[in-house]
């Protein structure tokens, strides 16, 4: 129990979202200043040439894993106090991740001149896709090693190689633009999937959790098979309903085409890059640690509410201020990213910014279906319902009140997603909110609220309003979380 309490503590808690929060906009940062070089190096067309790539073999990789990341950071994390079955979990992982990798670079190799006709209407690009068949291999294969070192509990370790491979990728990527042109954009993806393959791998290999963990028998193929099997099936829902949500995504835009135009796409795409960057950041980094904490104690009922009801308290007393920092600033965020031209997007960021907020309370429940493996509420829920409700609110608002309706419709859909969600877990796992949380809940609303109709009035009065609400936002997480370590101490 002592370690229970320990792994999940609000100082261990922050300090794992403070390092994963950290490789998260380093990530980011490392990714603004590759597109940086990409367009001095090359222009607007090199640029064209390496995001088609890019956008190619997302799916590639998506496809390749299988969806099976989730289901092995599940798995490593549940049966990490039991040595024999950690390693027994680890060698079917390992497995697992060679199946994928391989699989990744005969999808890619196998229909190169496919990739090539679709991507740039000709074959000119097959060899470019042949060798990118290699980089797809290792991308998938680096991330069965996140995963790993995810359900592992190795947060240094991930976080340190997540940052060495990043930087070692792009400081060895730069010149071959500089010198090769054009025909440095595959080595250069070639050598950034290499780099953070190999301090993932590194990283696993001098984890602490594997040195420590007794050897077992070698494991036989038919011994491994049903878990193998189980994997797999579990990552395919996960994959499913990921390429549910991009069908979606896609149909809301085609809806948005035919009954708006062309502009009112691109208006509600710049609004949800910001939105859903910002917001990322701190999904991103909280599911990092999260889930694995929540899998290793899914069957406890008592250990799962602790775990949860503490993460909704991190996820309020983290994403608040800064939501409602986004609601105060939106015009300014949209100037700096974007253009003037956006500004219009304005009322519907700060839709979106009180939608996003609702969504991260939701956020926690929904990976109880997964940590439990509870494949067939995930399936019903994540998968069917809630992208049937997206699409139905979508439609719907923007229907009745344009392009403010996307908004508003993300608010709504994130209130039925929560009391849905909320019911289910009540019911089924027994699970429910602290007093603590709830009242912690109505006063973050209240404020995030309170700025939000504010926002839309201009003048000194209601932006110093805001001010001092955003200044009570601080404050309130702030005195929270220093009272919840010193007691956590104590």
């Amino acid at each position: 129990m002592t370690g229970f309490k320990e792994e999940n503590s609000y100082r261990n808690i922050l300090k794992r979202l403070s390092a994963f929060g950290g490789v998260q906009i380093f990530n980011i940062v490392i990714g603004l200043l590759r597109g940086k070089f990409v367009a001095m190096f090359l222009g607007p067309s090199g640029m064209g040439i390496s995001s088609l790539y890019a956008s190619s073999t997302a799916p590639m990789q998506q496809i390749a894993g299988l969806g099976v990341n989730l289901a092995v950071v599940r798995d490593i994390s549940a049966s990490k106090e039991t040595p024999s079955a950690l390693r027994r979990s680890v060698t079917v992982a390992l497995r697992l991740i060679l199946l994928t990798s391989l699989l990744g670079a005969l999808i890619c190799g196998v229909a190169a001149p496919l990739w090539s006709e679709m991507s740039f209407g000709d074959r000119s690009h097959t060899s470019s896709y042949l060798f990118l068949s290699i980089f797809v291999a290792l991308s998938v294969g680096g991330a069965g090693f996140l995963a790993l070192l995810q359900g592992l509990g190795e947060v240094k370790r991930l976080s340190k190689a997540s940052l060495v491979g990043g930087a070692t990728g792009l400081l060895f990527g730069v010149p071959l633009y500089y010198f090769f042109g054009d025909g440095g954009i595959v080595p250069a993806m070639i050598i950034l999937s290499l780099s953070t393959f190999l301090f993932y791998y590194i990283s696993f290999r001098q984890s602490s959790s594997m040195k420590e963990a007794p050897s077992a028998p070698p494991l036989s193929f038919k011994e491994g098979l049903p878990l193998m099997r189980h994997l797999i099936s579990t990552g395919f829902i996960l994959l499913g309903g990921t390429l549910a949500g991009q069908i979606v995504s896609y149909a809301i835009n085609m809806f948005i085409r035919a009954e708006g135009s062309l502009g009112d796409v691109g208006l509600y795409q710049g609004a949800n890059s910001i939105t859903n960057q910002y917001v990322g950041l701190i999904v991103s980094a909280l599911a990092l640690d999260y889930f694995p904490r929540l899998s290793a104690c899914a069957l406890d009922r008592e250990k799962m509410r602790e775990v949860v009801n503490r993460q909704i308290e991190i996820v309020l007393s983290v994403a608040t201020p800064l939501i409602i920092l986004l609601i105060i600033t939106a015009p300014i965020v949209i100037e700096l990213l974007l253009t003037d031209s956006f500004l219009v997007i304005t009322p519907l960021m700060r839709w979106m910014g009180v939608g996003m907020l609702i969504q991260l309370l939701a956020f926690p429940l929904g990976y109880i279906y997964l940590a439990r493996d509870d494949r067939k509420a995930y399936l019903w829920l994540e998968c069917i319902w809630a992208n049937v409700c997206w699409l139905g609110c979508s439609v719907l608002f923007y229907y009745l009140f344009g392009l403010i309706g996307l908004g508003i419709s993300l608010t709504v859909r994130g209130v039925i997603d929560l009391a849905i969600n909320y019911i289910f877990c009540l019911r089924r796992y027994g699970f429910s909110c602290s007093g603590e949380v709830m009242r912690l809940v109505t006063l973050n609303i209240l404020l995030a609220g309170a700025v939000f109709f504010t926002s839309f009035y201009s003048g000194v009065v209601p932006t110093v309003a805001s001010l001092l609400l955003l200044l009570a936002s601080l404050g309130l997480s702030f005195t929270h979380l220093k009272r919840k370590l010193k007691v956590n101490e104590s």
